[in-house]
């Protein structure tokens, strides 16, 4: 007899697919620029289908399972709220015309799906082997943490530096020509990489290292493979919706990074501390919720012009 797991393997997989499928061969046949009320509405969808699919979790599985689905869910959505700053930035950089913005971002979240599955198939595989990779990771956690806590801030990241760039222009050959938003074309009889297939290795390289904070993060919270994996997938599955939505107002939530660095420090600490107490996945989530309504909320309250007046008005000259 197959079991719940096993069904809701077979939903995952089938909503995954047919949701790429009208996303790339209907609604984003062809390309073009999207807007906020269209990002608005994909990044709804991806919502909803994540919400439903925890409720399933909660029938199927019971209710720790969709407890740590939900926590697992909002530690990833969380996290990757940083890729969005990094996508601002390739993309500004290379200046990827808005119509071709998402087609690189589809291909890179279908690559992100194979990555991450490895890492989270590595990750639980080393934590059965040798349970003191528990200890390691919440160490790795807790010192991300505390490292972006006293970060000071720092000069924009160079993108011409990135040695993913630096390899591409010696070894392949590249065009700044973006045709007509192909990752080849052929001039002159030779094929030539456009920008846009190096944005996509850039990207992807990038989302290997946010891949190293988010997957031991989640493994913090729960070891069940399914659990972490589809948590994963779905939480980075609306962010290419997400970043056409928030990319021109990410200022308006200043204080999620800060956020982010508190959510880390507490998972680490929750891994190290395992073997002395055990948080349950509830009081988790809990946590979890309360600092993101607690950044968004101080983020709204403080608004960086505020935060930019209160030094002026103190100290007038």
């Amino acid at each position: 007899m197959i079991s719940h797991e096993s069904l809701l393997w077979v939903v995952f997989g089938a909503a995954i697919v047919i949701l790429f499928a009208l996303d790339l061969g209907v609604f984003h046949r062809k390309s073009h620029e999207v807007g906020i009320k269209e990002a608005l509405i994909w990044s709804g969808i991806w919502l909803a289908v994540a919400f439903a699919f925890n409720l399933l979790v909660y029938f199927w599985m019971g209710t720790e399972a969709a407890v740590e689905f939900a926590a697992g869910y909002l530690v990833e959505r969380t996290l990757s709220f940083d890729n969005l700053f990094v996508f601002l930035l390739i993309f500004t950089y290379f200046k990827v015309p808005s119509i071709h913005q998402y087609k690189v971002l589809f291909w890179g979240i279908i690559a992100a799906l194979v990555m991450r599955g490895i890492f989270v198939v590595a990750g639980i595989e080393l934590i059965d082997r040798f349970h003191w990779i528990v200890y390691l990771f919440g160490a790795f956690l807790l010192v991300s943490g505390l490292k972006l806590a006293l970060r000071k801030d720092e000069e924009p990241t160079d993108v011409g530096r990135n040695p993913v760039l630096r390899l591409c222009k010696r070894f392949l050959p590249t065009t700044d020509d973006y045709g007509d938003g192909n990752f080849t074309l052929v001039k002159n009889g030779k094929r030539y990489f456009t920008p846009l297939f190096v944005v996509l290795l850039i990207i992807e390289t990038s989302d290997v290292l946010f891949a190293f904070d988010s997957v031991p993060a989640i493994l913090g919270i729960t070891l069940n493979p399914f659990i972490v994996y589809t948590s994963n997938i779905f939480s980075i599955l609306g962010l290419r919706a997400l970043y056409f939505a928030l990319a021109g107002c990410m200022v308006m939530f200043r204080y999620l990074n800060q956020g982010v660095t508190v959510i880390l420090i507490f998972v680490g600490a929750k891994m190290l501390l395992s073997g002395l107490v055990e948080v349950p996945a509830v009081v988790a989530l809990g946590v979890i919720v309360l600092i993101l309504a607690g950044s968004i909320a101080l983020s709204i309250l403080r608004p960086e012009s505020d935060a930019k007046r209160k030094p002026t008005e103190a100290n007038p000259k």
